[in-house]
Formats: C-alpha cells, sequence, structure tokens
C-alpha cells in the first residue's frame, strides 16, 4: 500500500505543465523547443554524498562521478525513522545534452512505474550556478550546499518545492 507521501512524490514527477510565472527557480521546454548541446562537464559537482530535511523528513541523495557517460544517483526520504520511499536517478548525455531520468521505488523496493519506463527530465539550460531541467533545477550555492526545484503537481495544483542539501563530509 503506497503511503500518503509516497502518493504525494508518485504526482511529483507525473506532472506535464507550460511555464508560468510563479515557478522562480524552474524552466520548461517548449513542446517544439530543443535541448542544449552540453556534457556532464556542467553538472560534475554534485557528486557527493547530500542530505537536507523535506516533507516532515529527512532526505538524502548520493551521486557519483562522471564515468561512461552518465551519473549515478540514489534519493530516500526518510520520516520518523522508516524510509518511505526511493529513487534511482541517473544524468546521461545523450545526443550531445543531458537528460535527468529517475525511478520510484516504496520502501521494499517494489517499482512505481512500469517495468520499461522511466521519469524524464529533458535539459533547458546551463548557468554556472543552475543547471535546469523540464521542471527541475539543480543550483550549486557552493562546494558544500546545494538546492534542488521541483515542480509538484497535488490535486491539480502544482507548486515550486525547494529542497535544500548540505554536503556530507
Amino acid at each position: 500500500m503506497m503511503t500518503k507521501g509516497a502518493f504525494y512524490f508518485l504526482l511529483l514527477f507525473s506532472f506535464d505543465v507550460l511555464a508560468d510565472n510563479k515557478f522562480s527557480n524552474l524552466l520548461f521546454l517548449d513542446d517544439n523547443q530543443q535541448s542544449p548541446p552540453a556534457d556532464l562537464s556542467v553538472i560534475q559537482w554534485l557528486s557527493g554524498h547530500w542530505r537536507g530535511e523535506a516533507f516532515g523528513g529527512l532526505v538524502e541523495e548520493v551521486w557519483s562521478p562522471p564515468l561512461g557517460g552518465s551519473m549515478m544517483g540514489a534519493f530516500k526520504l526518510v520520516v520518523e525513522g522508516q524510509v518511505q520511499f526511493y529513487e534511482i536517478e541517473t544524468i546521461s548525455q545523450v545526443n550531445d545534452t543531458l537528460i535527468f531520468r529517475l525511478k520510484h521505488f516504496n520502501k521494499d523496493l517494489t517499482g512505481w512505474e512500469e517495468k520499461d519506463k522511466t521519469v524524464d527530465f529533458k535539459l533547458v539550460k546551463v548557468t554556472d550556478k543552475k543547471v535546469y531541467f523540464n521542471g527541475l533545477t539543480i543550483e550549486r550555492l557552493s562546494d558544500k550546499e546545494i538546492n534542488i526545484y521541483v515542480a509538484i503537481e497535488h490535486e491539480g495544483n502544482t507548486t515550486e518545492e525547494k529542497f535544500n542539501y548540505k554536503r556530507v563530509e
């Protein structure tokens, strides 16, 4: 059975919204817009172990350095000492650009998405401090702190949510 938190996060990655001024840290691709050229050097600073607080619990992400044309990541949400769900994530170089892909898993590792399906976020733009994917932005504040912004849809309303992470030493 899916928890309320897990259901909320399922909605998070099941959206298809258009750009709106209420999203100050997010960008969205137009239907006919192509992703810009980029390689993993623009996001390699993400590698490492990150931890923060969100949704009444602790969130954690661990990212590998670039290897084989991709970076591999894992996410988990822990509330009151119990894992709520996991994500397996990749940022990959595909056709001279980047794509952020993920799959969700319940705490017992049963999957949310269909077997051959992933949730994909195409690259929109790269700046010195931010890498914008379609509805998901990764911001480097320093070597020890990042923000991840995500468009979350819940009951027909889409909001921008911020996850602040500190590097785990």
